[in-house]
This record gives C-alpha cells, sequence and structure tokens, in this order.
C-alpha cells in the first residue's frame, strides 16, 4: 500500500489480523459475514478499518468461547445492523442452555446418588412383554419409555458397546438386567450432558470393571470445570460487547 495507514487512524487487515493471531483472509471473512462492520475503502479500493472494528474483533474472540463460533457471529451480526434487542435475546439463549446444562448435570450427580433398583412394571399391551422374571430384568420397549428415548436409540447405544444385554431364550427379545438399566441411565444422563458415544463407552466399562459409579466422579469434575469456565467466559464476552456498544454510542 505505500504507507502504514495505521499512522493515520487506519488499521489495514493485516493490523488487525497480527493482533490476535490471524490472517488477513480471516478478517475479510470476518466482515463479510457482519461480525465486524463494512470496512472504509482508499481511493485504490483497499480495505481500512478503524479502532471500532478493532474493538468489534476482540467482541468477537471474547464471546467465542461462551457461545460458540455461531451465536457469536449472530449476535456481532445483529449489533452491527442495529438489532441491539436481538443480540441481547440470542444471550439470553446462551444463559438459559447454561442453566440447562447445569440441571442436567444435577440429574447425573443425582442419578449417581440415586440409583435406585430397577422394579418389573405392570405388563404391558404388546407385541412383547413389558418385562421378565427375575430381579430387574425388562425388555426394550418399557426401558426406552421410561428413559424417554426409542428403542432404536437403545440399539444404537447397545452397538457401541455402553450395554450388553441377553436374550430371552423364548422369545428372542433383549432383556436389560438391573446394570444394563443402570448403564443406560447413565448414558442417558452423559449424552444430555454433551458427552459423545465413544467418550461414554469407556466410562461405562470402568463402571462395570470396578464394579460401581466411582469412576465417574472424575468425568463429572471436568464436566464442572467446563460449565464454570463456559460462564466465566459469557462474563468476559459480556464485558467486551458492553464496551463495543458504548463505543458505537
Amino acid at each position: 500500500m505505500g504507507r502504514n495507514l495505521q499512522s493515520s487512524g487506519r488499521l489495514r487487515p493485516v493490523d488487525l489480523a497480527r493482533g490476535h493471531g490471524l490472517s488477513t483472509q480471516a478478517i475479510r471473512n470476518y466482515e463479510g459475514a457482519g461480525i465486524l462492520p463494512a470496512a472504509g475503502r482508499t481511493p485504490h479500493g483497499y480495505r481500512t478499518y478503524t479502532s471500532l472494528h478493532a474493538r468489534a474483533l476482540r467482541v468477537f474472540l471474547a464471546l467465542v468461547p461462551g457461545h460458540g463460533h455461531r451465536t457469536a457471529t449472530s449476535i456481532m451480526r445483529a449489533v452491527n445492523q442495529g438489532a441491539v434487542d436481538g443480540a441481547f435475546r440470542l444471550i439470553d439463549e446462551s444463559h438459559a442452555q447454561l442453566l440447562d446444562d447445569r440441571q442436567t448435570l444435577q440429574a447425573v450427580e443425582s442419578a449417581l446418588r440415586d440409583l435406585e433398583p430397577t422394579t418389573a412394571p405392570e405388563p404391558g399391551v404388546g407385541s412383547e412383554p413389558a418385562a421378565v422374571s427375575g430381579p430387574g430384568g425388562t425388555f426394550i420397549g418399557p426401558l426406552a419409555d421410561k428413559l424417554g428415548i426409542r428403542p432404536a436409540t437403545l440399539r444404537k447405544w447397545e452397538r457401541a458397546g455402553l450395554m450388553r444385554p441377553h436374550r430371552d431364550p423364548r422369545t428372542g427379545y433383549r432383556v436389560y438386567d438391573e446394570a444394563d438399566v443402570r448403564d443406560a441411565r447413565l448414558a442417558h444422563q452423559l449424552r444430555r450432558g454433551g458427552y459423545l458415544l465413544e467418550q461414554i463407552a469407556p466410562l461405562i466399562a470402568q463402571v462395570r470393571a470396578a464394579g460401581g459409579l466411582e469412576p465417574l466422579e472424575a468425568a463429572l469434575r471436568d464436566w464442572h470445570g467446563r460449565l464454570s469456565a463456559r460462564g466465566r467466559a459469557m462474563l468476559t464476552g459480556a464485558a467486551e460487547l458492553e464496551a463495543y456498544l458504548r463505543e458505537r454510542g
């Protein structure tokens, strides 16, 4: 460009990029996505930015850890378009999701503390019996209903190694004993908490090997830490966003 535009109060794409370890193409992409306000142009068509653009970039990068890339993008786009109430709604939704995740974690901890022996439900109507003889034995349909999921989900979890039901020798139906039901309940709670099947499988295997639930304590501590980090990141993002709103006037 021949001279450093930063000396005249204007910033080049490279000036924004260098401060955050980004590429100049990333800066252009952020502008195109509405994360940054539209850039000015020199007489020769080069993009120029200001301190307001630098602030917008800091806000976006601060919002991402707490809200995720997609929501952070939507928040910045709404603010830059003057739809501040829409941005606040998106922030509220993220906080609501964080609260829901905390409640899910509490439910998991409660499940670990208060796993009750599974009792056989009353016989139901349908092609398969509701339960089988023996302590805690149940079939796939009643178990799926109890968890609020589809039988196909339980079959998928079985293929992933999360549980190992045996087959009723008379009917060929899957039979879930107390340990299988416990593992299904834990898997269900952990899936709600955002864990992937490949992350859950070794935890379930440890529970089986240890004969108890203690191995999940480390996972729960990690889960607590991740939720706390998200909450703090949301505070950081909110502070940066407030400063940006003041600068925009």
